[in-house]
């Protein structure tokens, strides 16, 4: 079984309280507060040989994590100490992984609307890669380029057509997508590229069709696309392009009901499309994110007020929400939860509530109808597979503190990410000096 399809970390352990990394989940509550992220570095060191057994057999693969689904100074050393580069879309992100320590050359940089500042600090910290994805970004970095006086290593952002079964909001290979070149517009593309772009070197195409997906076939539909394209450019232009990025999107458990594929069977599909033709094998870039992340991570809450409604609906509050997770109100996510004072709470009567968080929006709900023994003030609730998008989605909405992110493992726990304080949250305001008079 691989670490995606599990929906709680690998070290997980049920004594008087549920342990994590050999550390006690109340106590963590107890000495850093609630809410709290949790990241097992186990979990993350588990799933990352997971890929990398998976894919052995296939010389020419480049493993690089997508930070947009978490990205702290502490989870890239790992990250790189595994071997994995990194897909970037932000100057945020370049930043953060150039100072964990990051050989930058591994790090590829993405996104639909990349500004001048973020493609300076790109070159000067040598990137080693950029992902175009529209024609006024290829005028931009070639120009860029020119004024530094360098070539960069390009490739081609295009969108496969591909509708994989997932929520709207996460499909991103479709053809009306604000991702990428569709299809038709590729030739153009790289006819500019060939005979004005100069300090462009177009190295190959990158796709990406989505996230959190379960049918592996739209996997090889996108590999024998972008295949295809490869062969049908080089020898439209004369080209020797050899390298193709076909993202991550792999999905995780959240639920007891979700059933992911293995990592060994993504590497099947992937590897038996490109055998498929006999064309010479280009190098492949592989973009997990969530799936490497997210299993990891559990976040602690404490369980506050609680309300019966006339109609007998009983909602049960912490004291975080939409603003640390974010998901189940964007995407009506699903997740699963337990009380971390296990020995305290396993021999309560169940019942069926609703948990809720601590903001003003009627949509702050984290699970809808879970069965969980009767949660009293105090107790200490444990939300799993948290690892992606909810630090990094996070938010000061109602002004309120983002949560402290500690890294257990071995019984020994480090805070990565400090509770911000009242301080940090009015530290960039300001009141202009004719308001003062």
């Amino acid at each position: 079984m691989s670490v995606n399809q599990l929906l709680k970390p690998v070290t997980l352990e049920y004594k008087k309280n549920i342990n994590i990394g050999g550390c006690d989940l109340v106590e963590l509550a107890k000495k850093y507060g609630t809410p709290l992220y949790v990241i097992d570095e186990s979990t993350i060191r588990s799933i990352c040989k997971d890929y990398k057994e998976a894919f052995k057999d296939y010389n020419n693969i480049k493993m690089m994590y997508a930070s947009k689904a978490l990205c702290t100074m502490a989870t890239s050393k790992i990250l790189s100490d595994e071997g994995f580069g990194f897909d970037v879309v932000s100057a945020g992100e370049i930043y953060t992984v150039y100072k964990s320590g990051t050989d930058m050359s591994k790090v590829l940089f993405n996104g639909n609307n990349k500004s001048r500042r973020e493609i300076e600090l790109a070159i000067d910290l040598n990137v080693g890669r950029f992902s175009v994805d529209n024609f006024y970004e290829a005028e931009l970095l070639n120009n860029i380029a020119d004024e530094k006086g360098v070539t960069v290593d390009i490739l081609l952002r295009i969108t496969p057509g591909i509708e994989c079964h997932t929520h709207n909001y996460i499909q991103t290979g479709q053809i009306d997508s604000k991702f990428g070149f569709d299809l038709v517009q590729i030739d153009k593309i790289v006819e500019i590229i060939n005979t004005e772009y100069k300090n462009l070197n177009l190295k190959g195409l990158h796709a990406h069709i989505g996230s959190q997906i379960f049918e592996l076939q739209s996997f090889y539909d996108e590999v024998e696309i972008l295949v295809k394209e490869i062969a049908r450019i080089n020898e439209k232009f004369s080209l020797k392009l050899d390298e193709m990025n076909i993202g991550g999107g792999l999905g995780v458990k959240y639920t007891e009901k979700d059933e992911p594929p293995k990592v060994c069977d993504l590497a099947k599909v992937v590897t038996d499309a490109m055998h498929k033709y006999s064309v010479d094998i280009p190098t492949i870039y592989l973009e997990p994110g969530r799936s490497i992340i997210s299993t990891s991570g559990v976040t602690l809450y404490t369980v506050g007020s609680s309300k019966l409604a006339s109609n007998g609906h009983k909602y049960f509050a912490v004291d975080g929400g939409m603003a640390d997770n974010p998901r189940p109100s964007m995407y009506q996510a699903e997740y699963a939860a337990e009380v971390a004072n296990y020995s305290d709470a396993k021999n309560r009567e169940k019942e069926k509530l609703t948990l809720v968080g601590r903001y003003c929006e009627s949509g702050d709900i984290l699970i809808n109808e879970i069965e969980l023994p009767k949660l009293e003030t105090g107790d200490i609730l444990c939300i799993y597979n948290t690892g992606a998008y909810n630090y990094s989605m996070s938010s000061n909405y109602n002004r309120v503190e983002k949560p402290a992110m500690v890294l257990v493992n071995n019984s020994q726990s480090d805070m990565i990410v400090y509770r911000e304080t009242l301080e940090d949250l009015i530290s960039h305001d300001s009141i202009p000096d004719r308001l003062r008079k």
